[in-house]
């Protein structure tokens, strides 16, 4: 097979485009910008482009199947040259599909908690000695790629992005991969620059429950009302199989499972992943390890990457950094990390980065988010309102949204860098929650000042 990525340096067609390579096929691509790692990875196989850019000539025949990936334009001139030749153009979750479709499929669906139920489970069956293949959001810990594809493994784990599947294909990725088993984390508002009203983002779960196959099961949280008010109004002919909080203790900073009498130390913390944990331990199950085999291979799973991630540590203070950018991630991470220590000052600082954090009218849905954090801070940076064409507002307009009393607003990274390095962190965490990168700060010279 011959295939060809226009845009190939994206996160998951990068790792699409190595798994396809190692897998035998011929693989080429193009793109007019490529970053790290997408750079480093593509040379070491071979596979990066010679030059940036499009090349419609590259476009021929005998070419079995273009792969689209989101950074491309719909006037694209290699795509309008492979439309012209009649060549089959897939984004990149349909070629996931078509190249599962004989694969026990597991799609991990949800608005948060995507990437570590994903990440807990690939840890699992990779301790429990299970052949997989995968498709995960993040780099982890054991994993060269972020996607692994191989004629052998007879279950794929996917996890299920709500977001579009391609400039030419507005639905959305998880409704393309037909789950045997799907999963859902939870439903809160994201993606507003494509699901204007709540409703509209609500359909597309009910929408991804009907593509469950029909001798399928549906993985959700009970306790999630507005997930169980789809769940319960569903007709789809799959069994339901809802999840909580499992019994545990934090002490000394340590959160312990208690599971049929045994106790399990783990290296994560927080409600939310508890609850993301006992999602992958109802998957785990369905693929036949039991939950003790679950619980002991678990108490070594790290965290997926900016996952409540350690920058730093002393004996009375940790410097955390986490990929929380939406409402709920926000309140749910700030929620964990207060719970953890609670004798212990917590410091949060959020940058609104992505489309929907930024978009004046969802600001509101921020209100009470960061209640649990001693001192809150806001950063965005000014840049980031130029990039994405969006009008600037006041600080006065974020301290309203958020209702937080003393909350201090920043639009430069100088001065949010020139105040955190005042912090004195004597029995005190720092909690840096992003999607974006703070302007540039670099979190770890940061560490090296002020822990």
């Amino acid at each position: 097979m011959r295939v060809h990525f226009i845009a190939i340096g994206g996160s998951a067609m990068h790792n699409l485009a190595i798994a396809l390579h190692k897998k035998g096929f011929e693989v080429t691509g193009s793109d007019d910008v490529l970053f790290e790692p997408s750079v480093s990875r593509l040379s070491k196989y071979g596979l990066l482009p010679e030059q940036n850019g499009w090349y419609p000539e590259k476009i021929t025949a005998d070419i079995d199947a273009i792969i689209l990936g989101m950074h491309a334009r719909i006037d694209n001139p290699e795509l309008v040259k492979a439309q012209e030749l009649g060549i089959k153009v897939y984004s990149y979750p349909e070629y996931i599909y078509e190249q599962s479709k004989d694969k026990l499929r597991v799609v991990i669906g949800g608005s948060h908690g995507k990437t570590t139920i994903t990440s807990m489970i690939l840890h699992v069956l990779q301790a429990a000695g299970i052949d997989f293949d995968y498709l995960v959001g993040a780099q982890l810990a054991g994993f060269e790629t972020m996607v692994k594809l191989t004629k052998e493994a007879s279950v794929i784990i996917i996890e299920g992005d709500e977001y579009l599947a391609s400039p030419i294909d507005r639905r959305p990725k998880f409704h393309l991969y037909k789950a045997n088993i799907g999963v859902i984390s939870g439903i809160a508002w994201d993606h507003i620059n494509v699901f204007p009203t709540f409703q509209s983002y609500i359909d597309q779960f009910e929408i991804f429950i009907d593509t469950i196959q029909s001798d399928g099961k549906l993985i959700y949280r009970k306790t999630d009302e507005i997930l169980n008010n789809v769940v319960t109004n569903s007709d789809a002919e799959i069994d339901r199989e809802p999840y909580a909080l499992p019994d545990y203790t934090i002490e000394n900073g340590v959160t312990t499972i208690i599971a049929d009498g045994k106790k399990y130390p783990l290296e994560v913390f927080g409600e939310h992943n508890l609850l993301n944990m006992e999602a992958a331990r109802l998957v785990c199950e369905s693929l036949n390890i039991k939950s003790a085999d679950f619980y002991k291979h678990i108490t070594t799973f790290k965290g997926a990457a900016r996952r409540l991630e350690v920058v730093g540590k002393s004996n009375n203070a940790h410097i955390f950094k986490d990929f929380a950018h939406s409402p709920s991630k926000l309140q749910a991470t700030i929620h964990a990390v207060k719970t953890q220590f609670p004798n212990r000052k917590l410091i949060a600082c959020i940058e609104l980065h992505t489309f929907s954090s930024l978009n004046k009218d969802f600001l509101s849905q921020y209100a009470g988010t960061m209640d649990e954090a001693d001192v809150a801070m806001v950063f965005i940076d000014k840049k980031t309102f130029e990039q994405k064409k969006i009008e600037p507002y006041p600080a006065e307009t974020v301290k309203a949204a958020f209702l937080k009393q003393n909350l201090t607003f920043f639009n430069d990274s100088k001065l949010l860098l020139t105040e955190l390095e005042k912090i004195n962190l004597t029995n005190t965490n720092l909690l840096m929650m992003s999607s974006g990168n703070f302007g540039g700060i670099d979190l770890s010279e940061l560490k090296n000042k002020i822990l």
